[in-house]
């Protein structure tokens, strides 16, 4: 099937606005040349996608599967010359990556430099997203690489594993969780909190775990980065869940103990979500050997001594 930019703008419009003839005034079409636009493309699909009605249109089921294509198509389209105008600028690979909080926060700050300095010719554009947006995103091609943690439904993606993260408590060295070297969740729940902004996919989680123990987080304050989040509990705001990482980083500095949590889902696999990674360019296939590489390298390296209080 051959499906012309101007026909399927024109049908998402009339979706989304409910109304043929206001979609053709929007398309600068005689509402004559709209009709047997979306006629033909009915034909050509061999189906009704659009059921008229007195005061508009309603899309039948083959046209709400045919409106989640057509924008897809329009959204690649639109990419596909933005990076065609980049090629022509002297670029050679534009990569799309949908990543959670913590890889878009914690460590890809540190690894993509090296990164875009060996590779120059080449443009990353990262977005933070929720785990399941992320797997949606590359199975429907608008990342070309997801990087999730935990259990997430991959959609029958290719997941390469490539570290394991693990959160933890982090207070002031002055809070009486200090002394503690394990604690549960459910325990730390009354105390004031620290978290991560609205939306972030580790705020999420930390909510869709509250939810099912029946309690909420006492947040006072809730921040952009682990870093921010790390420096408001070494202030003696409140107490916060972060990656093991990021309180290693900024135990010595801010003054922090780390307190091990004893929920099984405090431990969290990291996955790189690819369609397939041989049809991957060659620019991508290398971000994912930097980050297998990197994680394998850190795996081997020396030991990194913790501080904790007694």
């Amino acid at each position: 099937m051959h499906f012309d930019s101007k026909t399927l703008r024109l049908f998402v419009t009339t979706a989304e606005l409910g109304n043929l003839t206001r979609a053709a005034e929007r398309q600068h079409l005689s509402l004559a040349a709209a009709s047997a636009r979306i006629k033909a493309l009915e034909t050509q699909c061999g189906l009704a996608l659009l059921s008229r009605e007195a005061r508009g249109v309603r899309l039948l089921p083959p046209g709400e599967a045919f409106l989640h294509h057509a924008r897809l198509l329009l959204q690649q389209s639109v990419q596909l010359r933005a990076e065609l105008h980049e090629y022509g600028g002297g670029l050679r690979g534009h990569l799309r990556v949908f990543a959670n909080t913590t890889a878009v926060t914690d460590f890809l700050p540190e690894i993509l430099p090296g990164f875009l300095a060996r590779h120059p010719r080449i443009n990353v554009e990262l977005q933070e997203k929720p785990n399941a947006v992320i797997a949606r995103g590359v199975l429907d091609g608008r990342a070309d690489i997801g990087i999730v943690a935990g259990r997430v439904d991959t959609l029958g993606l290719e997941a390469i594993h490539f570290s394991t993260d693990r959160l933890v408590l982090v207070t002031s060295r002055r809070h009486r969780f200090a002394r503690r070297r394990r604690i549960a969740f459910v325990e730390t729940l009354d105390e004031d909190a620290i978290g991560m902004q609205e939306g972030s996919t580790l705020q999420a989680f930390l909510g869709q775990i509250t939810e099912r123990l029946g309690k909420r987080q006492k947040l006072r304050i809730q921040l952009g980065s682990f870093d921010a989040m790390c420096r408001m509990i070494g202030s003696g705001v409140g107490i916060g869940v972060v990656p093991e990482s990021a309180a290693r980083r900024n135990l010595e500095s801010m003054q922090l103990a780390s307190v091990e949590l004893t929920d099984d889902w405090c431990v969290r696999e990291r996955y790189l979500l690819v369609r397939g990674r041989a049809a991957l360019p060659t620019y991508a296939q290398a971000l994912v050997k930097t980050l297998c590489d990197h994680y394998a390298a850190a795996a081997t390296g020396p030991a990194v001594a913790y501080r904790r209080t007694s």
